[in-house]
């Protein structure tokens, strides 16, 4: 999964396998904001998943 655009903010995922640990970047207009970190299960996050935590943290924040 790419990139997520909102309203001025850029969540960009990143994660790793052997780990099973994961993180969201925020971006607003280009400057780094914080990191969100998620754990998953299998080869890979599902969208769903970093959908719902780029929902939680715009409803959160008012985005």
């Amino acid at each position: 999964m790419g990139a997520i655009d909102r309203n001025g903010y850029r969540f960009e995922p990143e994660y790793s396998v052997i780990s099973q640990v994961g993180a969201v970047h925020v971006y607003k207009s280009g400057t780094y904001v914080e990191e969100i970190k998620f754990q998953f299960q299998g080869e890979f996050p599902e969208t769903e998943q970093i959908e719902k935590i780029v929902d939680t943290y715009c409803n959160q924040h008012n985005i």
